[in-house]
């Protein structure tokens, strides 16, 4: 299995961008699929965690209410949209997914521990500028 995230880019403070998160060798169905991002000098943090069969996502609380997550099954691509960008939303923005209804519970509680993903996009950048 292997993701690959892409549609980074420089935006304006306000403005809209949409990434996508590919998956290969399998489908998105019985994943959890997170979105992580790691600013310059920071450790990587969960952005929003949602299973591609559920509608219940998770968020942290700096973009809740601002970014979304939306499952393309037919094109086997997750996409995180995110309104509203601010300055603070620099980083490098990963995807990340783990398969099984025993990982999927735990991660209700632990969802922005990177150690319980299994699989990883190269990460993209985005940059807003103000």
């Amino acid at each position: 299995v292997q993701l690959q995230a892409s549609g980074g880019g420089l935006v304006q403070a306000g403005g809209s961008l949409t990434l996508s998160c590919a998956i290969s060798g399998s489908t998105f169905d019985g994943y959890t699929i997170g979105w992580f991002r790691q600013a310059p000098g920071k450790e990587r943090e969960g952005v929003l965690v949602s299973g591609s069969g559920n509608r219940e996502t998770l968020y942290a609380r700096s973009v809740k209410d601002r970014f979304t997550m939306s499952i393309d099954n037919a094109k086997n691509t997750a996409y995180l949209r995110m309104n509203s960008l601010k300055p603070e939303d620099t980083a490098v923005y990963y995807c990340a997914s783990v398969r099984g209804a025993a990982r999927r519970a735990l991660l209700k509680t632990f969802w922005s521990r990177i150690e319980y993903y299994d699989y990883w996009g190269q990460g993209t950048q985005v940059t807003v500028s103000s």
